[in-house]
């Protein structure tokens, strides 16, 4: 049996109205290598159906069927099951971007990183909000990764599982379970036992997870209140002692008072709120395209093509902090060099001349453009843009690998080639 490259592992319990979305979302994904494990926890609704349903349709769905005994045990049992190199988790009610797990392999792969942590989306209702709490994107150390939570520690971004790509190895060796008789802060406990065995963490910047949340108090989950002091104050002192064994003595004292903000902060959650900065409509947070076409043309075609361009460049966006409209500009200069076809560059990247003008003077400010003399014609790319180039031709070539995706490589091969002839031919009759 071959291996998968990640095990995707949900939970399920009387999930019938959202396990599709679920589900659809993670059998889109654009990257193919991987096992869906779907767990059903005992559900008296539609749900164990709908899990067979998908096990018949798709062979790398695994469905397991069993007795209700919460979502740790439930989780854990996934983890004795998997197979695969990485472990990823999604809840029922949730869902996952279609890049999801391909920037979480490369992530970690490329940079040899022993977790990914990326940004998602907050739903409430019709609205989302961008979530994160990292501001770069990189491969940091454990320490300074647990710098950045120590100052935020009530961050859903630290505390969750599901925004999380894990290497099963290192779960594995180290027995890393969830703590069935927890039911707060389960997930955060798993991920600072996870971090005592990493050496580094690579921070995504793209946001990966739309997470809705739907799941009451602990009290009106039945839990009594002495018990739920007794085990919050069991959560506060584990992540004191993982402080302890993160740092020396001196760099604990010295960082005890933002350690200990825990014991207030923890954990709130920000929702996505109509109205305020940043929330949006569902559907808007990221480039679309209507799925049926009536039309069967090149232009059609082209349509699409240009949309996943789109959609790369967006990610690259995000990935980098820059504006879309920074990174159109980049591969301009990159294709064209200097603007001195003025009002053609702002035609392209749909401004006004002034607001090109700006966006070139922000950038050199920046360092990624040099301009002679203060005339914006003159912008040419500077080597700080170096990184940000690197990122935009892997998202030119995300774009042909996605297009040539069902091709073989005879397919292929004709394929690209008839696309720069057509290149070529349309280049001599639309040029000045």
């Amino acid at each position: 049996m071959d291996t998968p490259k990640i095990s995707i592992i949900v939970p399920v319990y009387n999930a019938e109205a959202v396990l599709g979305r679920c589900v659809d979302s993670v059998l889109g994904q654009d990257f193919e290598d991987f096992e869906l494990l779907l767990m059903d926890d005992g559900s008296r609704d539609g749900s164990p159906e709908i899990c067979d349903r998908y096990a018949k349709q798709d062979s790398r769905v695994r469905v397991v069927h069993k007795e209700n005994s919460g979502v740790s045990n439930t989780r854990n049992m996934a983890i004795d099951m998997a197979r695969g190199e990485y472990l990823q988790f999604l809840d029922a009610d949730d869902w996952i971007t279609p890049e999801a797990s391909r920037l979480f392999v490369r992530a970690a792969e490329e940079n040899g990183a022993d977790m990914v942590i990326s940004d998602f989306y907050r739903v409430v209702g019709e609205h989302t909000s961008r979530k994160g709490s990292i501001d770069e994107e990189g491969l940091i150390t454990r320490n300074e990764f647990a710098d950045h939570m120590s100052k935020s520690p009530a961050d859903y971004y630290y505390g969750v599982i599901w925004n999380k790509l894990f290497r099963r190895s290192i779960v594995e060796e180290f027995h890393i379970r969830m703590d069935p008789e927890l039911r707060w802060c389960e997930d955060f406990i798993f991920n600072m036992e996870y971090l005592l065995h990493v050496t580094n963490v690579y921070v995504l910047r793209v946001p990966t997870y739309y997470y809705v949340k739907t799941e009451g108090s602990l009290v009106q989950q039945g839990m009594q209140i002495r018990k739920i002091v007794r085990m919050k104050l069991n959560v506060i002192e584990y992540y004191s002692d993982f402080y302890k064994k993160i740092y020396d003595p001196e760099e604990y004292e010295a960082k005890r008072g933002e350690i200990y903000s825990f014991l207030i902060d923890y954990a709130h959650d920000d929702a996505a709120i109509p109205g305020l900065p940043g929330t949006m409509k569902l559907g808007r947070e990221r480039v679309t395209a209507p799925g049926e076409a009536m039309a069967d043309d090149l232009w059609t075609d082209l349509y699409y093509m240009n949309r996943s361009f789109d959609r790369e460049i967006e990610l690259t966006a995000q990935q980098t902090g820059l504006e879309t409209r920074d990174l159109k500009l980049f591969l301009w200069l990159r294709t064209f060099g200097k603007p001195e076809s003025f009002a053609e560059t702002a035609q392209y990247l749909g401004v006004s001349q002034i607001i090109l003008a700006a966006v070139i003077e922000r950038l050199a400010l920046k360092g990624f453009l040099k301009v002679e003399l203060g005339d914006p014609r003159t912008a040419e790319l500077a080597d700080a843009a170096g990184p940000v180039m690197e990122a935009l031709s892997r998202a030119v070539g995300d774009v042909t690998e996605a297009c040539t995706a069902d091709m073989t490589e005879e397919e292929r091969t004709m394929f690209l080639q008839a696309a720069r002839k057509a290149g070529a031919t349309l280049r001599r009759r639309i040029v000045r």
